[in-house]
């Protein structure tokens, strides 16, 4: 594939995320993330749209991020461009986008703790259909397939265990802090 095509193939699907994401992409609080590459000459950033949280598996892009705070190893789910703890104010419309090229995702519920240290189950019994359209206990996003997305509305205060159930045994879960002050966790690094 000449230089040319693989860049116009690019600047098409930015082109689309960019339509996707609508009048909330030149909000403030929108986060920039690395688009994937087919050509080592071409880097293309898109951003996410604010309240918004991506998902992709560690080893796709997000990476992970050893939490000194949460005492805890967090990949999977971002608001920036690399795996964090999440953060968002109680009753938050929040859109969930599969950033995967190919892969489905899902984002569910695994527990309500009190703090640190975010102690996450072996192997908990994730749903895999949908269930419930406000988080909370119980909820499931169901499969979200490559490039869409779900919205979810956040339920009441809390610090909430989240994860994929499809790839929460390759580290994809991490930490949800529901509160009106709260703020998203540092970044990890790329894998």
């Amino acid at each position: 594939m000449s230089k040319r095509i693989a860049a116009l193939s690019l600047a098409a699907v930015a082109a689309a995320l960019a339509a996707c994401a609508g009048h909330d992409a030149n909000q403030a609080g929108g986060n920039s993330f690395a688009l994937p590459s087919y050509s080592k000459n071409i880097a293309i950033f898109a951003t996410l749209p604010k309240d918004t949280i991506g998902e992709e598996l560690p080893s796709e892009g997000v990476g992970t991020v050893d939490s000194s705070f949460w005492s805890a190893t967090l990949g999977g789910f971002t608001q920036s461009n690399y795996a964090q703890a999440l953060g968002f104010p109680p009753k938050t419309k929040i859109t969930l986008m599969n950033l995967s090229s190919s892969i489905e995702h899902t984002l569910d519920y695994v527990a309500k703790i009190k703090g640190p240290p975010a102690k996450f189950p072996q192997d908990p019994n994730l749903p895999i259909s949908a269930h419930g359209k406000k988080f909370g206990k119980g909820y499931a996003s169901g499969p979200i397939s490559p490039g869409k997305s779900v919205t979810i509305t956040l339920g009441k205060a809390g610090i909430y265990l989240i994860g994929c159930a499809f790839h929460y045994s390759e580290g994809m879960h991490t930490v949800l802090v529901v509160n009106k002050s709260a703020t998203p966790g540092p970044e990890g690094t790329p894998p």
